[in-house]
This record gives C-alpha cells, structure tokens and sequence, in this order.
C-alpha cells in the first residue's frame, strides 16, 4: 500500500468526553474532534502538591537532587559489590583528570574559558563530585574537585564568547555545578556552600530569563530545549531549598515545558527522535533525568510513556555489527553524543525490566574503542556516569532481546526509517542496511505542525529540525559489517552529501548551479521553514523481509522543488543476501520539465579505505574499494545500457568544530524521456556476480535478471505503486516485489513458494508435448509400414523419406516451442522471458504462471457494537489501496426493505440460497453498486436535495441517537445543529469522492456497525464472489458487557434500549420474530430468548446470553466461508499485538503491511491519545479495565454462562 500523500495521517487526542458518543472512532480523516488544550489546567493538575513540597524540602539536607543522605552508604558499598564495573569507570575518568590538569581543570582565566565552547567543564564535573562522595578518602580528588568548582564560581559568566545568541554550554556548566554542590553538600565549609550556591542562584536565574525570549524556550523536542530546560530544573531544585518561591516560578516553568515535550513525545509510536541517533541521544539524556526528577520531587508520573517503551530500539536497531558504530541519519558523529548507557539502564530499570537495556549498555562499554574517530569526545564521555551508577539496577540481569543472533529488519514508521542486521557482533555474514525516506521532523511532528490540532503549538515555530539532512531516499550499505557506502555525517545541507539524487538544470538552483537537491539544502542548518521547504516529506512505501533477503521503497518526489516538475522518485533497494544489495532509481518527469540530467552519489568517510575506478565485465562502469585485498565493488546502467564513467571526489566540510574528510563516486545519467530507469549493484568480495541485466522495462515495472554465484535471479518490481490493480496484474499479488530464484518465488510481504506449485498449477492434464510425441510415433509407425510395404503404392522411396523427415522437423519444432514456453528452469528463463516481452506485459505472464485469476480484495468488517472494530479504521483509510466506508451513514444507509436491519443484532441469518431465490434483491443491488462501482455509488448521492427533510427523516429512523441534554432547544438552535450536521456527513462523501479521484483504483472497505451482519457474511460470499475478505471482530465478554454497562453514564445499554429491542426482536411467528420471512433463523438465539422470558434475568444475564448467542451462532455459520474469504479477530490482540495483527489482517488480503498503515495502528492502540465511541482512550491497560472495576458477581455470573465459548476463543477465566 503506498501513502495518500494529501491526507492526514496522525491520530490526536484529549478529546471531551461528550465526543465519546459519536458513531464513529476518533480520527483525522475527515472530521476533527474538539480538543482539551487548556494546558494551564492541566498543569495545575499536575503541580498541586508542589508547595506543599517546597515546605518539606526546606527542612531536607543534601544530597537530595537524585538521592537522600541516607542512601550514601548502600551506594558506597554497591561501588565495591554489584555496581564495581561502574565505579571502576568513574574512577578510571577521575585518574586521567588528575593526570592531566591542565586540560581538565577550568582555565584559571575568565577569557580563556569563554573563549572556546566550554561543555566539558560542566560535564566533567558530576562524576567528579560522585567519585568523592564514594571515596570521601580520596583527598587529591575532593581538592581537585574544590580547586574545579572554586573556579568556575569565580567566572563573571559562562556563555561561550563566539556564541553569545547560545545557552547551552551555560546549561551544562549549570546542571554539572549545581549538581556536583548537591553531592558534596556536607563536604563544604559554610562559606563555600554559601558562594557556590549564590553562583547556582544567580546563573539559574539567568537561564530562567533567556527561556522567555531564546528560541529555545518554544522550539519543542530539540536538544538545546532540554538540556536548557533541565539545568534551570537542577538550579531550581538544588537553589529552591533556601528561596522556595523564586525557584517555584521556575519549576513551574520547566514542568510547563517538558510536560509537552512527553505529550508530544507520546505521540511518536518508535521511540526515535528525528535529530537522528546523536542528537538523539543528547536529547534523551535530559529527557530520562527529567523523568526521574519529576516523579522523585513532583510526584509526576512519565514511566507510561510509550515513547519510553519504544526507546531502547533506538539504540539497539541503529547499531552496526559490532557495537561500535551507529547509523546517524541526520547530524552525527560515528556513534552517540552522550550515553547511551546511562538511558538504556534507566530504561531496563523504570520501563522494560527484562535485561535487554543492562545487556546493550554492557556489550556498548565492552566494545569501546580505545583509539581513532569512534572514540568518545572527552567533552563527553563521563558526562553521564553517575546517572548510570545511580539508575543500575544490578538484580536484573542483563540478557539480549528476542530473536537475537539473526539479522532482522526494523522498522521506524515516524521516523521514515528502516535498518536491518543492527545489534549483531561483528562477523563475515553480518551485513547492516539502512534506508531513510521520511517526512520532515518525523510523521508525528509533521501532522501535527500541518493539522494544528494544539492552540499550543505555532507550526514549524514551535519546533527546530535543523539538525536534519535532506536525505530523503538515502542508504547505507555495510557488507560484513564493513562500511561501504556511508552516510557524511555532522556537515552542511547539501544533497550530494547524503547518498540521493540531484537534478540539472533547475530554475530554483542556489548552491551548485545548475544542479539542485532536495529542499532546504545549502546551508549550515537545513531551512525548515520557506516555500515548500515545511511541506518536504518522503515516505516509506513498503519493507518487508523475507530470511536473509530485504526489500525496502520510498518516493522523494515531494522532497524536491515542484519547479522541476518531477513526478515520481521512487528509489528501491533489494538486499539478495548477505554481500549483495540491488538498488533502483524510477524517476518520471513532467513533458515540460526542465530537467534533463540526474546525478547519484554514494560516499564513504573511511581515509584507509578509497574508491577506485572499476569496469564489470568491460561492458559497465563502477567503482572498486579495496580493504586489504577484499575487494567491494559497484557498477551501475540505465535502462538504455548506458554507463557513464563516474567522477571519484574528495572533500573536507565543516563539522561541528573541526573538519571531516568525505570521498563519493558521482555518476550523471541524461533524461531524455519521461521516464528514467537507473540500476545499481553493490556486492563484497565473497560472491561471485556474473550477469545483470534489464529484461523488461514496462511503464508499470521493470524486470532484472540477477545471476550470483552461479544462480540466476529474476527480479520483479512494480513502480506504480499506487495502482493495486497494477501491482496484482504485474507480479500476481498485491505486493511490491518478487524474486524468484532456485524453484521458489519470494514474495516480498507475503513469504517464500515453491515453483513446484506453479508448476501443478499450470500443469495440464495431457500436456501438449505428450501429444506431439504420441504423433510423432504414429506418424514413424506408419513410414515403417509404408516402406515394408512400399510395394504397393506408387512411391518413390527417397520422396517418401523427405517427406518423413519434414513432418518429423516440423513436430519437432513444434514440441521445442511447447517446452520454451512451460519450462521453469533457470536455464529457460532468458528464452521465456525474452520471446514473452516482445508481444506481452509480463505481469499478465505472472498472473498465468499463477495459475488462478487476479481477485482485488473487497473488505467487509463486522462485530457486534462497542467489540472495538471501528479501531480497524487506522489499518485501511488514507491509502491509496482502500477506500474507508461507515455503513450506515445519512447519505449510506441500507435499502429500505421487507427486512429492517437493526442496529444492535438480530437472530436472522441469510444463507447462498437467499441470493439465488432473490430475496432482499434491494439490498443484493446495493451491495453491488457499492461494491463493484463505488464511485458511480457515490456521484449518485445528491448531497443538498430536501436537506431538511432528510435530515429529519434520518433521526426519526435512527433511533440510538436520543437527545443527550434535558434542555429543549429553540427552533433556531434545533436548525442551526441540523445543518452543522448536514455539512458534515455531505463533507464525509466529498472526502469519499475525493479519495477515488486521486486513486480511483482503491478497494472499498465497508465497515459495518450492527451486529445483525455477524450471521450475513454467506449471503456477501455469493453476491460479491471470492473477492470477499471479511473480517469479524469478537471481544472478551467481561470486556464487551463492562463496556456496555459501566463505559458511559448513561450506559449504552440504555442509549441502545437494548431490552425493549431485544423483546421486539423475538415478536412474531413461533416467536422467531422477522426471520419467518425465510427461514432463516439461527437456533442459538433460543437460550437468549428463553432467558427474556425469565424473571429472574438481569442486565449482566442478558447482555452474557447476547455474546453468546451472537458469537456461537456467527462462528457456526461462518466457519463454512474459505479462509481466504473469512477471519476471526481479537479485539484484545489488535490492542496488545497491534503489530503482529495488522500484518496478519494484510496477509490475508493478500498485500504487505505498509509502514504508514503500521504507524497508524500503532498510535491508536499504544499512545492512549485515541478514543473510540463509547469506550474512551485505548490501551492494553484499559482494555482490562473490568478486571479492575467490574463486581466479582458480575465476572462470575458471565464466566458461567459464557464459559465453552470464552474457552474455544482462548479468553481464560478470571474468577475460579
């Protein structure tokens, strides 16, 4: 599924309660909801308590800022038992600052310290302070120590001279100072306590007046923002002992601020930062101490997070084999800035508690290297020590993840990017792949900047992308572990430093004329806001690995200026195995595009290591590396076989405060036409690489015969990848790629096949070959007798032999042709291949060697009410491949008929005879306009005739939706609601429409609301035929009654009358009430019926018959459909599987789980910043919220009744 690029893609919360009514879940689709956004409210909420505690902490000595004075001597003695491995490393740091003073100490001059950014003062100087706390022995350290505070006391300032618009290195020296006095309070004379705490007092004051009018007061989720805003924290939590109400004001405003960082930060479902690994881990560094502050002194609660959660594989999936060096992605050096072993221990120990943060942290420390670029900067290395000390937890012992040992590929969906092989030791089949294709800022911050739905929030002011690369489409490729080709890390914001494509001439050209890159380049920082610039996004059109293979895509196009008019850049990288990776370049332009060339770049930092020129075969270009006689080799061709001899440069660009050396090739290519096909292959020195080539070059995708080590490769892959009809006509599924290679096809998304079944499949019962034979015996018989006997005619025996011999030729040929044309041997691909592309588009070839016919899917969705289905809506709307449908809706109801459909259920099933005796022809016509030509169904509703009438002829027929206020509205006030409501559903069909005209080939996916569809689903299968794939939501019953009794005040089962219209449903006829009609009722509903009739029956009883009745009959009558037509689904498994779930629902439709689609359902089910109606916020907490709230009775009396069933769905019992 590739990305609706004009819609919305963030799901945003908070919403009023009242919203929670509303017949449909919340969502940004095409109807925001209203938002709390009083954060002065919410605040107060949170700071209550904070004088109160103010009061207490006048009468507490230090230490107090991450640990009471009591607690010294357990972390003395954990420094010599469990924590020893820690200590060893804080004082190893210790001894080289004795050792070297000179370079440690602060410079005995003002000048001198100001005149160089000066981070490492403060930095260094809070492991210092923790050492002597642990050895109070070490005299030569605490008077190190003193002689280091004494003089950074006795600065007029400490902001950096060449830097006087920055606060950051103030910030460090703050936070290390005010800390190191926090630990060696009771170390100090009076008199230092007292000039020291001045200094804290008078540079935390500074900050808090900077705050109000530096950019990084407002910019949210940037690295300048939270190491500002935690040292003024510090400040004030160690100066606020003595001047509680000054330090309050600035408490308050660093709570302010970093509560929506976490706000924010929640919203981001994988746990990345877009800054990239380094940055990211200098912001997570302030991030985590401020967790732990907040709760420690305000009570404030953040370890739910889910970004928290997520955060570990930020760490873990962006490291290369070997533990050394990381993927930066946007400003970075080799690895991290600060940490990471400090975040990932308080993560294993406030968050995920299973080892694999203790495990990460240990293998990271143990493979430090001692010597060249990966070496920690001395500014930073011991910065965070002691957190890591303090935070350890050593009862939890440290163990690697699931699934470690394998190369696996992760994916990022905010963040636009995917790796694979990260966290691995460094071996010969260790290889590491990185790909990025993103929107700016990451997806979370780019909706939310686009769709304002926070008063807080002033677009792109609010937040600073600058340390992003316009690298939209990059990768990196390191066979074994060696580094390839590379990102160039910390520099300036060019595009041909980051591994993508530029293009020439362009009218809009500012820094390489006539070439230009992606938007925002050419500066120092990349330029987020300007035209286009904040609308620069890429996008992750699918990654999907399958065993030692990885095929991943994205389009850049709308990360470039429209003024060069380009339509598509949709680059896709193939991973063959471990030494081979297949890259492709599909670039469409307008007819009038001024552009006419295209240039790659690929790069690598390592000076040892430097690109030579390479040609392969003497037929392509490319360039070689050698690494101590293992040589890694690139060629690359367009799809006219050209290959142009590359350009091999060296550069030096600025980096941070020093220079870093690059090399890349740089290869043009002309674009003559419209469409632009360039391949690349990079391969290391342990395969042998004999043949590529372009087989097929089609408008819609493009086939490559691939030959590695003696093995030939046919590689499929669509390029229009918006089009599912396309994709299932070009490789025969609803994916994006396929290898096929040794008898098996990879499909990539759905998994590996043998071509043994294609083969079955295709295989005729008397194969013309064997008739061809079959002839040519007979025909041979019958020479051999005319010859025996040739006596008796009248033929000459040379004549009869040539004619013998042109039939056999003939038969010959004939069964040559028949055996090209079946053979599945590599050896037979090249002729198949080749004779089949002259007359044929070799998806229709794919669709035969299929041997079935292209079924795009139509997706129906059913459940009882409140089973939580509508959540299903994030898996399939804002897509190119489906069309998100509300049945009913005003403008979508359901044909009126002899049969009312009720909204709740009904007992009524409808079978395959229903349709072939035509009964409910009104509905069956329905379902098919709907269905087979959505968008006519749509053009036809007339959205404006009688709006009035219609309005109120729809809520006199629903009857769920009474009026929820006492108060009796005006005849004003009653039209003024009739119209908002009119616009917006008549809004909802122009969204619909709107949705087929950008991609008129999406597939309906029709969401049913009443529960009376459960037992219909056989009368779809026969109108709609083997494109049906239906889904029915079930949920635990104890959940779905709780939701129906205790969710909302009033109680759904009230709203709905749920009683009244299930004592109506069994009036009638033997008391099977409307499915007299035709016979069709389903015996489970007896128990239900017989249960009304008790006296004794109560809500709980009713509501357990209900779930049981419904359920048993819906699994009785649907368990006849195909598997591929019908699937059951947990509520409880979207919720707390979401994942896993969403790849098994695409699977069965036959098409790979999209990264947006994942990003989505991630949010939806793990942020609780979504809502469905009647039901609130979700999350694998609250869906177990009966467990909590529910009476024991009321568990048991359900457990009773709906036992058999609960067990064969697997829903254990909570009560024995």
């Amino acid at each position: 599924m590739a990305l609706m690029f004009t819609g919305h893609t963030l799901f945003l919360a908070l919403m009023m309660f009242a919203v929670f009514t509303f017949e449909e879940s919340v969502s940004n689709y095409s109807d925001w909801v209203t938002f709390i956004e009083n954060v002065d409210q919410y605040e107060k909420q949170q700071l209550e308590g904070l004088s109160a505690e103010q009061k207490l902490k006048k009468t507490v000595l230090h230490p107090s800022l991450y640990f009471d004075a009591e607690d010294v001597q357990a972390l003395r003695q954990k420094a010599h038992t469990s924590h020893s491995h820690l200590f060893r490393a804080i004082r190893s740091a210790v001894t080289v600052m004795l050792s070297n003073p000179l370079y440690y100490l602060p410079p005995p001059k003002h000048v001198d310290f100001a005149a160089k950014w000066n981070e490492i003062y403060g930095n260094n100087l809070p492991p210092l302070a923790f050492y002597c706390l642990l050895c109070p022995e070490d005299k030569a350290a605490f008077d190190f120590a003193l002689e280091y505070m004494d003089r950074m006391a006795g600065y007029k300032n400490w902001l950096v001279e060449n830097a006087p618009g920055d606060e950051v290195p103030l910030g460090h020296s703050l936070t290390g100072f005010a800390t190191a006095f926090d630990f060696l309070y009771n170390s100090l004379e009076n008199e230092r306590r007292q000039k020291y705490l001045e200094k804290i007092w008078s540079v935390s004051e500074e900050m808090y007046e900077y705050s109000k009018v530096r950019s990084w007061g407002k910019q949210l989720l940037h690295n300048h923002q939270a190491t500002n805003m935690l040292a003024l924290l510090i400040g004030a939590l160690v100066a606020g002992v003595d001047k509680g109400s000054q330090a309050n004001i600035w408490k308050h405003t660093v709570v302010d601020v970093m509560e929506k960082t976490m706000f924010l930060l929640n919203h981001i479902v994988d746990g990345s930062l877009d800054e990239g690994v380094a940055y990211g881990s200098y912001t997570a560094k302030s991030v985590t101490q401020y967790v732990f502050l907040a709760q420690r002194h305000f009570g404030i609660n953040n370890l739910e997070n889910n970004w928290l959660k997520m955060h570990f594989w930020f760490y873990y999936a962006t490291l290369l084999p070997g533990f050394q060096r990381t993927v930066g992605v946007a400003d970075s050096n080799y690895n991290w800035f600060y940490g990471p072993e400090s975040q990932l221990v308080f993560l294993d120990k406030f968050i995920m508690k299973n080892g694999a943060g203790n495990w990460l942290a240990q293998q990271i420390r143990k493979h430090r290297p001692k010597d060249g670029p990966m070496v920690p900067s001395t500014a930073q290395r011991w910065s965070t020590l002691h957190t890591e000390f303090i935070w350890y937890a050593a009862e939890i012992t440290p163990q690697p993840p699931p699934d470690y040992g394998t190369a696996k590929m992760h994916v990022f969906p905010n963040w636009g990017v995917v790796t694979y092989g990260a966290g691995l030791p460094n071996s010969q089949t260790n290889t590491f792949v990185s790909f990025k294709s993103g929107k700016l800022g990451g997806r979370a911050v780019y909706d939310i900047v686009h769709f304002q739905p926070y008063a807080w929030i002033d677009g792109w002011r609010s937040f600073n992308p600058g340390h992003e690369h316009p690298d939209q489409n990059s990768f990196t490729f390191a066979p074994n572990g060696q580094v390839f080709v590379s990102e160039a890390l910390y520099g300036p914001k060019l595009s041909h430093l980051n591994n993508v494509l530029v293009f020439a001439p362009s009218p809009t050209s500012q820094c390489n004329q006539p070439w230009e890159g992606q938007l925002g380049e050419c500066a120092q920082w990349l330029k987020w806001i300007g035209d286009e610039v904040g609308d620069s996004t890429g996008e992750i059109i699918t990654a999907s690995q399958a065993g030692d293979m990885m095929f991943v895509s994205g389009e850049a196009v709308s990360a470039y200026t429209s003024a060069m008019k380009l339509k598509s850049v949709y680059r896709v990288l193939l991973l063959l195995n471990s030494q081979t990776l297949l890259v492709v370049d599909h670039i469409e332009k307008e007819e009038d595009s001024p552009v006419n060339s295209v240039s790659a770049f690929f790069h690598n930092l390592d000076i040892d290591f430097k690109y030579i020129p390479y040609k392969f075969k003497n037929k392509y270009n490319g360039a070689m590396m050698d690494v101590w006689d293992a040589h890694y080799k690139m060629f690359w061709f367009d799809h006219h076989g050209s290959s142009p001899v590359a350009r091999i440069q060296e550069a030096e660009q600025a980096a941070e405060f020093k220079k870093r050396w690059t090399q890349f090739v740089n290869v043009t290519f002309p674009m003559k036409n419209t469409l632009t096909r360039i391949v690349y292959l990079f391969y290391g020195p342990y395969v042998n690489v004999s043949n590529c080539r372009l087989i097929d070059n089609a408008k819609s995708g493009f086939q490559i015969s691939l030959s590695v080590n003696n093995t030939e490769n046919t590689i499929s892959v669509v390029t229009e990848y918006q089009n599912l009809k396309t994709r299932f006509d070009y490789l025969g599924f609803g994916g994006f790629a396929k290898v096929v290679h040794e008898n098996k096809v990879t499909k990539f998304g759905l998994g590996t096949e043998s071509m043994e079944k294609w083969i079955k499949n295709n295989r005729m019962v008397f194969p013309f070959g064997f008739k061809v034979n079959i002839i040519a015996g007979l025909i041979l018989g019958v020479s051999l007798v005319i010859l025996a006997f040739q006596w008796r005619f009248y033929i000459s025996f040379s004549k009869m032999l040539r004619w013998i011999l042109i039939l056999v030729v003939i038969l010959w040929l004939i069964e040559l042709v028949d055996v090209w044309s079946m053979c599945t041997k590599p050896i037979c691909a090249k002729w198949s291949s080749d004779m089949t592309r002259l007359e044929h588009d070799k998806g229709n070839k794919a669709k035969q060697l299929e041997g079935s016919p292209v079924v795009l899917p139509d997706v129906i969705i059913t459940s009882l009410p409140a089973s939580g289905a509508e959540i299903l809506k994030q898996l399939f709307f804002n897509s190119s491949d489906f069309l998100y449908i509300r049945i009913p809706t005003p403008y979508l109801e359901i044909p009126e008929t002899e049969f009312e459909i009720d909204s709740i259920v009904d007992p009524c099933e409808w079978k395959v005879s229903d349709v072939q005796n035509g009964h409910f022809r009104l509905i069956q016509g329905w379902l098919q306009s709907l269905v087979r030509d959505t968008k006519l169904h749509l053009q036809n509703i007339h959205l404006y005739e009688a709006s009035r009438s219609k309005i109120a002829q729809h809520s006199a027929m629903s009857k769920d939706k009474k009026k929820r206020s006492k108060k009796r509205e005006s005849l004003s006030e009653q039209r003024s609601r009739a119209r908002g409501s009119q616009d917006k559903d008549a809004e909802y069909i122009r969204e619909l429409r709107r949705h087929l005209i950008y991609y008129p080939n999406a597939r309906p996916v029709l969401s049913l609301s009443s529960g009376s569809w459960t037992l219909k689903l056989p009368f779809f299968q026969e109108i709609l035929g083997p494109s049906m794939r239906a889904l029915y939501v079930v949920r635990d019953p104890r959940a779905w009654i709780y939701s129906m009794l205790y969710k909302n005040k009033p109680s759904l089962y009230s709203l709905k009358n749920v009683p009244q219209r299930l004592a109506a449903m069994f009036k009638g006829e033997n008391g099977k009430g409307k499915c007299s009609l035709n016979e069709g009722y389903a015996f489970e509903y007896e128990s239900l019926r017989k249960e009304l009739s008790n006296s004794n029956s109560n809500a709980v009883s009713v509501l357990s018959y209900l779930w049981l009745t419904n359920t048993a009959a819906a699994l009785r009558i649907n368990g006849d459909l195909q598997p591929t037509n019908y699937q059951l689904i947990k509520f409880e498994d979207i919720v707390s599987f979401p994942q896993k779930t969403a790849e098994t629902i695409f699977a069965f439709l036959g098409i790979p789980l999209p990264p947006a689609s994942l990003n989505q359902i991630l949010f939806a089910t793990s942020t609780s910043l979504f809502y469905l109606p009647y039901e609130g916020e979700i999350s694998p907490s609250s869906i177990h919220a009966w467990k909590q709230n529910m009476p024991n009775e009321e568990i048991r009396q359900i457990e009773d009744i709906c036992c058999s069933l609960m067990d064969h769905l697997g829903y254990p019992k909570f009560i024995e």
